[in-house]
């Protein structure tokens, strides 16, 4: 099963996909897409390793995230948090829009391919205001085109804004109870 998780900043998207992956498995493995690049985003990053605890096993994948799911063999389910961190490391690398989303398409296409179940983070960047920078506005645009290629395959999606889920597939649509988001 293939299950996309989206939403804004903290609006309990990583949480659920945590819960749900307990879940869904007992062999569980967490993509990291991340970097510690300052001080603070080291203690976010180590507050994250605490807070999941010893029952997933961390595969760091910033850049590199397609041929980490490749290698993946002995996994349950797998939770990739978050998509639009690694589009952001790709970006600023250098690599080219079109380029990026032939990755998400590979992504796709592994995801598929395996036998665990997957659940992809990421957060929607689009329903803000037009960015006022050249980088912003590619930086949208990609992500709005990389979530419409995740979509399309996804089992299940799931949208979060002000503290709620929002189930959109399968329909009906549904709000999950913050019961359901925690267990």
């Amino acid at each position: 099963m293939l299950i996309l998780i989206g939403g804004g900043v903290r609006c309990g998207k990583s949480a659920y996909a945590m819960s749900r992956a307990r879940v869904l498995g007992t062999r569980r493995v967490f993509v990291a897409t991340a970097e510690a690049l300052d001080g603070e985003m080291a203690e976010r990053i180590e507050r994250h390793v605490r807070e999941r605890g010893s029952d997933f096993r961390t595969v760091e994948a910033p850049r590199d995230l397609v041929e980490k799911v490749e290698a993946i063999v002995d996994a349950d389910v797998v939770v990739i948090d978050c998509v639009t961190l690694w589009l952001t490391n790709l970006l600023l690398r250098g690599d080219l829009e079109a380029a990026i989303l032939g990755q998400v398409d590979r992504l796709a296409a592994a995801l598929r391919a395996k036998p665990f179940h997957a659940l992809l983070v990421t957060n929607e960047v689009g329903l803000g205001v037009v960015p006022d920078t050249a980088l912003g506005r590619v930086f949208r645009d990609l992500c709005g085109r990389a979530h419409q290629a995740l979509a399309r395959p996804a089992d299940e999606i799931y949208f979060g804004a002000l503290g709620t889920l929002i189930r959109l597939r399968p329909a009906p649509l549904a709000v999950l109870t913050p019961a359901e988001t925690n267990s």
